[in-house]
């Protein structure tokens, strides 16, 4: 997403500079890398209730960091993000704290990373009160009860939500997750890369389970938040057929983005309201209200981060179907996919693994996933037999690599095993230990 005063404000030429846009993401395997972003959910540490933005907020969480070398980021003079580097700190609507890590070349870089993160972060929070829970929706709050962040384009999303799914604003506001993004090689790596893990992504959504819990009470989700993704605005959410498409490439692609509505565009360092229009038409006749106003670029490349799809292509992979969790189910989450994608022998044996796998069955997966996680099915097999194959392919491929992050595999390969996700044993916590009192989860799930 943009920033004000970023924006590529190239005139778009043809619909093959769109394609070309992605095709410039295309990086030889010496220069591939992996970022790791993670949002975590705040919580005042007294009573539990969700920070505001101010006072002694969110605000001033983003203002602590800026004296640790951060650089702010600003939207109509509130302070809204920081970036240092290649790194940023970014809000979601309902306060979710993210940082979008650096892309670095290990995993084992991505853990240094995180922990450098939370130990400036808890030193800013703590001192006026607010702690963060890594879990994937928030456990007790009502939509009602969380803040709204101000941030403009939040403005646009909230009022767009409820017209295309009765889950979008909980989405906004109470979901939080880890995603992995990773680099391709040319055109065909791509096309493979994006089948395989939209292929496995209902895997990843059931190996990272992380949110049974709603406004106080345990549902029938082992996560909530993936159930909230299947009910947010079908335009750009879920597993695109398009992907399994025979001559599928960047300008298949760009295709199937010219007809996703459209939220916003950046004018003057405005966002300006773009709803009721895609860019295909966008492109053809300008705005609706004003139809002097021609895209550019940089209305291209914000508009692709406005596809919410389970594997989000832009010009890398973003891996976006798993819940929050722990520190160690962080890393394990970008150790999963570096595993599966970058090792030529593990791509192709998780690429056979799932080819014959219909674009039909891994929708019903999807679907399944929120409350089965595990023992959801694919064809009559588990998820949870199969996670072992894919853990054996992910594992051979970090090995391979030479550089020890096949360790970080480990609480997946606990999870298979025993058959018990993060929620499962919030769920047994639940009964066993918390009497039914589930913000005791706040301090056992605190990072």
């Amino acid at each position: 997403m943009s920033n004000p005063g970023e924006a590529d404000l190239r005139p778009i030429g043809s619909e093959r500079d769109l394609a070309e846009w992605f095709a410039a993401g295309c990086k030889p395997r010496d220069a591939w890398r992996v970022g790791t972003e993670h949002e975590k959910i705040g919580f005042r540490t007294d009573t539990l209730a969700p920070p505001p933005y101010e006072p002694a907020g969110i605000a001033a969480l983003l203002e602590g960091l800026t004296a640790r070398g951060w650089e702010r980021i600003e939207d109509s003079g509130k302070i809204i993000g920081l970036k240092r580097g290649e790194a940023s700190v970014s809000l979601e609507p309902g306060g979710q704290f993210e940082l979008s890590g650096a892309p670095v070349r290990t995993v084992v870089e991505t853990e240094a990373e995180l922990a450098d993160h939370l130990d400036d972060l808890r030193a800013v929070a703590e001192p006026i009160g607010i702690g963060f829970a890594g879990l994937g929706f928030h456990p007790t709050a009502t939509r009602d009860a969380m803040p709204w962040m101000p941030k403009t384009r939040y403005k646009i999303m909230r009022n767009y939500m409820p017209r295309v799914g009765d889950m979008g604003l909980d989405m906004m506001l109470r979901t939080a997750t880890v995603q992995a993004n990773l680099d391709f090689g040319d055109e065909a790596d791509m096309v493979e890369k994006l089948r395989v893990s939209l292929a496995l992504q209902p895997l990843a959504t059931a190996l990272f389970a992380n949110s049974p819990f709603r406004e106080g009470e345990a549902t029938e989700y082992r996560t909530l938040r993936g159930q909230v993704w299947t009910r947010t605005d079908p335009d750009r959410t879920g597993i695109p057929p398009v992907a399994f498409e025979e001559g599928f490439g960047f300008e298949r692609f760009v295709q199937h983005v010219l007809d996703v509505p459209m939220y916003f565009i950046m004018r003057e360092g405005r966002f300006v309201d773009a709803t009721g229009t895609t860019f295909r038409r966008f492109m053809a006749t300008g705005l609706p209200d004003d139809p002097s106003i021609r895209p550019t670029m940089g209305d291209w490349a914000d508009h692709v981060t406005t596809v919410f799809t389970d594997v989000r292509l832009k010009r890398f992979l973003e891996m976006r179907g798993s819940d929050m969790g722990s520190a160690a189910m962080v890393a394990a989450l970008p150790a999963f996919w570096v595993g599966l994608l970058y090792d030529d022998a593990a791509q192709k044996a998780a690429a056979a693994l799932t080819r014959p796998w219909s674009v039909a069955q891994l929708h019903a997966l999807r679907a399944d996933v929120p409350r089965r996680a595990l023992d959801a099915q694919l064809d009559g097999v588990p998820l949870r037999e199969i996670g072992r194959d894919v853990l054996a392919i992910a594992r051979d491929g970090l090995r391979a690599r030479g550089h020890g992050e096949e360790r970080f595999l480990a609480p997946l390969e606990r999870i298979v095993a025993s058959g018990e996700t993060q929620a499962d044993a919030w769920l047994r916590r639940n009964a066993e230990a918390w009497g039914g009192d589930v913000s005791k989860v706040f301090a056992e799930a605190a990072l």
